[in-house]
């Protein structure tokens, strides 16, 4: 069992292929419900623009509640995932907005460079929550970029934002793997092991069947 008396806690701590401290750190948030080919995919498809990243669990979202599979099953599922992939790192976080992550991380890691990693829906969701000031978006993404990779479409960042959001290029053939398809294709007893890390797929099999 794992348990955390901390802000942001690391389940497997960050590094680079260099051995050295990232300076800048991808960081790919989600409730990995459970974790997928799609979200190793995105991870290591930033690797091209980060030394290293982070796959952060947070305690909670503002969008959505856990169910089911807690948070500790659940992070045992993404330590698993991750384990084969040295430049990928696992954490837990207090905050669910990205810029409590940052902070959190930053606060961690020292001055590192933060660019949070997602796809198209993801980014469009993000830009436009109505954050309480003074954390407006701009606000923001002072404080870290985005790395936005096309799902079921490309992403256009408002003209304002554009200098602080790259594109990320990803296999088309993810665009249908998600977390809830897994979930769904078990409820109906369909194949569904094609969608998640081999390594994890028996685990998962137990958890959600």
């Amino acid at each position: 069992m794992f348990t955390y008396d901390i802000s942001v806690i690391f389940l497997r701590p960050p590094g680079s292929a260099s051995g050295r401290f990232p300076r800048r750190i991808g960081l790919l948030p989600g409730s990995f419900h459970p974790p997928t080919r799609a979200h190793l995919a995105l991870a290591d498809a930033a690797l091209d623009r980060v030394d290293g990243v982070v796959l952060v669990l947070p305690r909670r979202f503002p969008h959505k509640d856990y169910d089911a599979v807690d948070l500790d099953r659940r992070a045992e599922l993404l330590v698993a995932a991750a384990e084969s992939h040295p430049r990928f790192s696992v954490a837990i976080s207090d905050g669910g907005l990205f810029i409590d992550m940052a902070r959190e991380l930053r606060a961690a890691l020292g001055e590192a460079e933060v660019a949070f990693i997602c796809g198209r829906d993801a980014a469009e969701r993000i830009v436009a929550w109505p954050y309480p000031p003074p954390d407006s978006i701009d606000a923001q993404l002072r404080e870290y970029s985005l790395l936005v990779a096309a799902r079921r479409g490309e992403y256009a960042p408002p003209p304002e934002l554009a200098a602080r959001v790259e594109t990320l290029c990803i296999d088309g053939e993810f665009d249908e793997h998600s977390a809830t398809e897994v979930r769904e294709r078990i409820a109906r007893g369909e194949d569904w092991r094609a969608l998640v890390p081999p390594a994890i797929a028996d685990r998962v099999a137990r958890l959600y069947s």
